[in-house]
């Protein structure tokens, strides 16, 4: 199994703190606002009343009727509580599903680019990634005749993010149910659909595949609370999906794990239940950054960006940079460039190989934008841009 990139380049990012070198994180997808006082009150709160001891394996009652408030308020999709269960944070119940649904030679669609753990999730239980490429030019989304060309006899799941981490592209309901199509021509075929970005989102419309009918029963909802509630650390994520995969989700974890942190699930069911328009002024402080590091990377000869719909990342091709030779330093790969930009730069972003794109680099705009404004100045000195 490799080392998460993002872990790696914030490891490596840290380690040259330390050693005294002026490092501008722009590697983890980490908003830089603290959690919402109403979240932090609710915590104090579950302190206060006692809840220290075991939770159940798939969720506390009280968050699961959040949970199922929440799907039906912003999505229009209607979960019972034996089709949710709450997980320490999205990414185990990603790894959940890979466990219970996967066998040895099964094989995974991984839309490219795509979150840099879904490979290793699906390969650890025995899946076979198969990359579907997009490219900047079709805004990093794939079509139905790419999802078609891919599908064999052998295809047991796709997983896919809308708003995409790391491109920031949003599918629209039309596009997603031309996907649909396609899929509803092979039963055999589990959809995950991870919507952790949902609310950090600029095209004014979500769309989640399990609100088509004939793609309900064959969708699982992905979701949680860290980047929308700033919420990270705490760990929360939670999937809705048939009953038979949520019941074998919660044999899984509670072999793991058990259940996820009961304090911190208890101040989940009051962000959950708090309306999006809450967290209306960090997606709007996102927003304005967007516009800032679009404006400043597009100053940078051999960026090539898109627009980026949702999250906060940008995923620029800078594939004219690879074949030179900068500062005495040959940049073969993405990777090698942004080592460059890490020890020339003193700027952490990571490398697009890890999300499937040999020909980019992730760069996150959750940090400030003093952050942001010195980072792309740094970039530009490395890359000796007047």
């Amino acid at each position: 199994m490799a080392t998460s990139a993002t872990l790696a380049m914030a490891a490596k990012a840290r380690e040259l703190k330390e050693q005294g070198k002026s490092i501008i994180g722009l590697s983890l997808g980490e908003p830089d606002f603290t959690v919402p006082d109403f979240v932090k009150q609710a915590a104090i709160q579950a302190i206060n009343d006692d809840y220290h001891a075991y939770s159940p394996v798939d969720g506390y009652a009280a968050l699961k009727k959040a949970i199922q408030f929440k799907f039906k308020r912003d999505n229009g999709l209607d979960y019972a509580p034996e089709q949710i269960v709450v997980s320490t944070g999205a990414k185990q119940s990603l790894a959940n599903l890979a466990q219970v649904l996967l066998n040895d030679g099964d094989e995974v669609l991984l839309p490219a680019p795509y979150w840099v753990s879904y490979a290793d999730i699906a390969e650890m239980a025995g899946g076979v990634p198969v990359e579907i490429q997009a490219s900047i030019d079709t805004d990093f989304k794939i079509t139905p005749e790419d999802l078609e060309k891919a599908i064999t006899p052998k295809t047991k799941m796709m997983i896919y993010s809308s708003p995409c981490n790391p491109s920031g592209s949003v599918y629209s309901r039309d596009e997603l149910r031309a996907l649909a199509d396609v899929l509803v021509k092979h039963p055999q075929i589990v959809v995950i659909s991870d919507e952790i970005y949902e609310h950090i989102n600029f095209s004014g419309s979500h769309c989640s595949m399990a609100q088509f009918a004939d793609m309900y029963d064959r969708t699982v909802t992905v979701n949680g609370v860290s980047k929308a509630f700033a919420m990270t650390g705490w760990r929360i994520g939670y999937i809705g999906g048939p009953a038979y995969i949520a019941r074998a989700c919660n044999k899984m974890q509670g072999q793991v794990t058990s259940g996820a942190n009961c304090i911190a699930q208890m101040a989940a069911v009051k962000a959950l239940e708090t309306p999006p328009e809450a967290i209306k002024y960090m997606v709007d402080a996102f927003k304005e950054r967007r516009s800032l590091i679009l404006n400043l990377l597009a100053e940078i000869p051999g960026f090539k960006t898109n627009i980026p719909e949702g999250a906060f990342y940008v995923f620029p091709d800078i594939s004219y940079y690879l074949g030179r030779t900068i500062s005495g330093q040959k940049i073969a790969t993405a990777g090698d460039f942004a080592l460059f930009l890490l020890e020339k730069a003193g700027v952490a972003t990571v490398t697009g190989e890890a999300f499937g794109d040999p020909n980019c680099i992730r760069i996150s705009y959750a940090a400030a934008e003093s952050d942001i404004i010195e980072a792309i100045k740094r970039i530009k000195s490395a890359l000796k841009v007047d």
